[in-house]
């Protein structure tokens, strides 16, 4: 298995498409929304970046495509619904982390411009 950080920094796309995808399965177009409304409609993934991101996902291990149909009423079976893979989890988590810590970082260095 592939190390976790070498893996880092995430594309925003990435970011975004993972962190969908940790609330639970979806597909491609629900992805596309939970996306919108996480970013307060601030990123859109069209379709060329969403099916691109989708397929690195896939490639690298990150998500796969899950075995889980919607109920026959609610189901379309064009769709292929997507879940996080543990290890998915654990680079997200590890993306997140390095996040923080780069915001932390800023923060401090921006407190001394506040005063000025």
């Amino acid at each position: 298995m592939k190390d976790v950080t070498s893996l880092l920094p995430l594309s925003r796309s990435l970011v975004h498409l993972l962190l969908a995808l940790h609330e639970g399965e979806r597909h491609g177009y629900a992805v596309k929304k939970r996306v919108e409304e996480m970013s307060g409609g601030i990123v859109r993934m069209g379709p060329g970046t969403l099916y691109t991101t989708i397929q690195r996902a896939e490639d690298l291990g990150l998500i796969e495509e899950s075995d889980e149909r919607p109920p026959p009423g609610e189901d379309q079976s064009q769709r292929r619904y997507y879940e996080l893979t543990p290890f998915g989890t654990q680079v997200l988590a590890a993306e997140v982390e390095r996040l923080g810590a780069f915001v932390d970082h800023a923060r401090t260095a921006l407190s001394g411009v506040r005063g000025k």
